[in-house]
């Protein structure tokens, strides 16, 4: 099994006590396409449990306690801080489960910074949308605006609204994490990155510094699952944070990557 469980990705839901993270599991493990089975965890009070989804197979983090429970109040103690970032460190892909009455928290978004800290593939589910009242396509918008507001570094991040209880777009979810999944292993040709180099060069020319104009000679992608880009340039440490930040903008909108923290690094060519 250990290898097995290896080579499967690794899901762990997150978010503050009662937001619903029972409900939303209980429900995924009834829908008939899954299968699951239990495997032991190496401490006593963690059970991951192996979820076949139309036929892949996936790993849920730290079940223990998640499964149904949704007639028994959550115990605070078991999201301790400390056991979500351990799910958190263990998964590949982390998705925070948001009450949609409550809103985001600091707690939410230290959460988020703490899963794209560790590189991980994120979702972020609205929870308990039926409950929201004069609903129309604003609401949703404004409610990702808010997020993506207030958190603007990981506007890559893909909301999706659901209503566990009810099972309203539940089966939405595993479409979604096997999406992020797919784009965290997402490898560009390095002739198709150069290229793209060239054209963010040529659409924003990059500044003089002390005299010597910066330039970047070239870059590859040096590892997927997650993605690790190098480029390598004159005086690395001169390149300005905004056009860093334009970088990785130019680079999801070229590519993608949704969901996907990109680690970029500058090196002395």
């Amino acid at each position: 099994i250990r290898e097995e469980e290896d080579t499967s990705p690794k899901i762990a839901f997150i978010g503050r006590p009662n937001v619903g993270k029972s409900s939303l599991v209980n429900a995924l493990l009834d829908d008939e396409r899954c299968i699951v089975t239990d495997i032991a965890g190496t401490t006593r009070d963690t059970i991951n449990s192996k979820l076949n989804f139309n036929g892949k197979e996936y790993v849920l983090v730290d079940t223990a306690g998640l499964r149904k429970r949704t007639k028994v109040k959550e115990n605070i103690e078991f999201y301790s801080t400390v056991r979500t970032a351990r799910a958190i460190q263990e998964c590949d892909v982390a998705v925070l489960i948001l009450d949609s009455m409550r809103g985001f928290e600091d707690q939410d978004k230290r959460v988020l910074r703490e899963a794209e800290k560790f590189n991980k593939a994120l979702i972020i589910l609205l929870n308990k949308w039926d409950l929201v009242t004069e609903k129309d396509t604003h609401t949703v918008k404004e409610f990702e605006e808010y997020i993506y507001e207030s958190t603007p570094q990981l506007n890559y991040v893909p909301i999706l609204t659901i209503s566990a209880l009810n099972r309203k777009r539940v089966h939405k979810v595993m479409d979604l994490v096997e999406e992020v999944i797919q784009e965290r292993k997402k490898q560009i040709g390095t002739s198709d990155f150069n290229n793209f180099i060239e054209s963010i060069l040529s659409m924003k020319p990059l500044p003089m510094k002390r005299g010597r104009q910066l330039k970047i000679q070239y870059g590859t992608q040096v590892k997927s699952n997650p993605p690790v880009f190098k480029f390598f340039m004159n005086s690395p440490q001169d390149l300005p944070p905004n056009y860093r930040r334009f970088i990785e903008n130019q680079l999801r909108e070229r590519y993608g990557f949704k969901g996907v923290p990109i680690t970029m690094v500058f090196r002395q060519k």
